[in-house]
């Protein structure tokens, strides 16, 4: 196993990888990468690539990729609003992709451009480490874009009964009902057109859209509509402590921030591009640690 990995971290020389989307500037994404690469001896660089205002255009959203790809680049991480815009750039996917149809993780091999999500597994890992125990027979996810894809395909995997899809755009909330019902099996993915009558006999709430970004203020869920039953998760990092679980918690609600999906889709995304697995455990705490000092300044 020792000479297995030193032959990987001599291939992984010199490796750069980026970060595709808009309004990245915060990410925690270089610093993860950097540091645990570093511990693990490598010499990986990773950058970030803002598309701007051409973020939401899939013909720049392609250029991109490509552009990374004859210049050497290793692999791209990708984020909103890109998840799924990528798609038509690539030569393979994974089997979650091919259901979920977003990508946050995109390797060059010598096959091509494959296509994998991490959010996931990053979802799934943090959910269970953050709320042991905690009742899914009934999940509200708000959002079915590209972050909701993948916790809504995290819970059922995790053997949630039934997960209600709230979206202002109700087409895309029953697209991905549908391809998760062919997955899972009918009636495990629906998708619901008003928050309210969903989470009335709800056990939990996910929010899984930029609501909140940037610590605005701006309400992702009525707090009339939380109740000390439910249990509410976040897939917002920037701020970490968002008003809607500041809202929850008021509420007596049990709450999940992002801090450890960011940690374990990181890791998750760095093991697939470098061939490597790394310290899991390692990379939450210095997720943590980066949080808390974003805090910190914010004050």
């Amino acid at each position: 196993m020792g000479r297995e990995n030193g032959d990987i971290r001599q291939q992984t020389r010199g490796m750069d990888v980026a970060l595709i989307g808009a309004g990245i500037e915060h990410s925690l994404s270089p610093a993860l990468h950097e540091r645990e690469a570093e511990l693990l001896g490598l010499d990986y660089r990773y950058r970030l690539s803002d598309l701007g205002p051409q973020a939401g255009d899939a013909a720049h959203v392609g250029e991109a990729v490509e552009r990374a790809r004859r210049e050497g680049l290793r692999g791209l991480n990708v984020t909103h609003p890109c998840k799924q815009l990528v798609l038509d750039a690539l030569d393979h996917v994974s089997s979650e992709v091919a259901v979920l149809g977003a990508v946050n993780t995109v390797v060059f091999t010598p096959r091509g451009a494959e296509g994998h999500n991490t959010d996931t597994s990053g979802f799934r890992d943090a959910f269970t480490a953050g709320l042991p125990g905690a009742a899914t027979d009934r999940v509200v996810v708000v959002g079915s874009g590209g972050a909701g894809a993948a916790v809504t395909y995290a819970l059922l995997g995790l053997g949630a009964g039934q997960v209600r899809l709230v979206d202002r755009d109700q087409d895309r909330a029953e697209d991905l009902a549908a391809k998760l019902a062919e997955h899972f099996g009918p009636g495990r993915a629906v998708a619901c057109g008003e928050l309210e009558p969903s989470l009335a006999d709800a056990d939990g709430l996910v929010h899984a859209t930029p609501t909140g970004m940037g610590g605005g203020g701006e309400r992702a869920v009525d707090p009339q509509l939380l109740d000390p039953r439910l249990w509410v998760a976040e897939v917002v990092y920037v701020p970490l402590n968002t008003q809607l679980l500041r809202d929850a918690r008021e509420a007596g609600c049990a709450t999940l921030d992002a801090g450890g999906m960011v940690a374990y889709q990181a890791a998750g995304s760095l093991e697939l591009f470098t061939g490597i697995a790394p310290d899991r455990e390692r990379m939450a705490a210095h997720a943590a640690e980066l949080l808390a000092g974003q805090r910190a300044a914010a004050r």
